[in-house]
């Protein structure tokens, strides 16, 4: 199958079932307020109405304290806690809705709290790796430069793989070396790249963004032959594929390049407030995740290189 075509859809695969009033209500509440992206609507869906079901025909509104620590109960073997505390999350923002709604009097989730999770260690690239999937593209090639030029973006940026894909061309400047972006939430934030990364830009519009769209017309920054964006299913394949060509064993995503980016960054002294700007992230709790990886990859290189290590 080509990096360029989506993957096929699996046949037979029954309807999606029709989404419960309440937490349909609830959605678009939330999507006025907050303008959620795609991905947090439907996990918020998903979440809500893996409730409904446990339920078995009652109203959300009817939920208690004992009905959602049983549904915990039964979800726990297939859970992992970050999985379990986004549920909550979810959980405590509808029912703080509904009450403000009048819909319910009292908060079944005040007396719950998260679960304890493991302190995360992100799976990064080093950089001899990052240099090595960065040229793996066959840049002689219209869709190699546009590779090329997407890797480069990334690893210079930290964009999510959503932020990339919907990349408009008018939202980059190359004369500035910036990029502005909607993440989550639909917050806005403009993001530098290197030099590097602009020359690669610069060269896939200069010499392969028209020839891959034959004629076609696309807003979007990185185009496929069919004349569209790319899908974050195509990103994925295309990062992981040029990772194997790379001989990297952790084969990277996305995500892999998001976390590589803030880790080199800390290791070669960025600040971790700045860090958190340029990743997104609301609350800098999440960004202090890195400081854990660069913390251990600062004392193995002290080990193994001071004489009194």
């Amino acid at each position: 199958m080509s990096l360029d075509q989506p993957p096929k859809k699996k046949r037979g695969r029954p309807p999606a079932p029709a989404p419960d009033p309440l937490v349909q209500a609830f959605l678009d509440a939330v999507w006025v307020e907050d303008g959620l992206s795609g991905n947090t609507q439907a996990a918020y869906r998903r979440d809500l109405q893996g409730l409904v079901k446990f339920l078995g025909g009652r109203t959300l509104d009817s939920c208690t304290e004992v009905d959602l620590l049983s549904y915990g109960v039964e979800r726990f073997e297939a859970s992992k806690p970050s999985s379990a505390n986004r549920r909550l999350s979810t959980f405590k923002r509808y029912f703080r809705w509904a009450i403000r709604e009048g819909r319910m009097t009292s908060d079944p989730t005040l007396k719950l709290i998260s679960a304890k999770q493991p302190m995360r260690n992100p799976k990064l690239l080093s950089e001899h790796q990052v240099e090595g999937l960065l040229m793996a593209p066959d840049v002689s090639k219209p869709l190699g430069m546009r590779d090329r030029a997407i890797l480069e973006l990334m690893y210079a940026s930290g964009l999510r793989a959503t932020e990339l894909v919907t990349l408009k061309s008018a939202h980059v400047s190359l004369k500035d070396g910036v990029v502005h972006v909607t993440g989550k939430g639909a917050k806005s934030r403009v993001v530098p790249f290197g030099q590097v990364a602009g020359e690669w830009i610069h060269r896939y519009l200069a010499r392969a963004r028209h020839e891959i769209l034959d004629g076609q017309s696309c807003d979007e920054l990185f185009v496929t032959r069919r004349g569209g964006p790319m899908t974050r299913q195509m990103l994925w394949a295309m990062i992981k594929h040029h990772g194997k060509a790379a001989g990297i064993d952790l084969l990277p995503s996305p995500h892999t390049l998001r976390h590589s980016f803030a880790t080199h960054l800390l290791d070669h002294g960025a600040d971790l407030r700045a860090v958190q700007l340029l990743l997104g992230h609301a609350d800098l709790s999440t960004t202090q995740i890195y400081t854990h990886v660069a913390r251990a990859r600062l004392k193995a290189l002290v080990a193994a290189h001071h004489p009194r290590g």
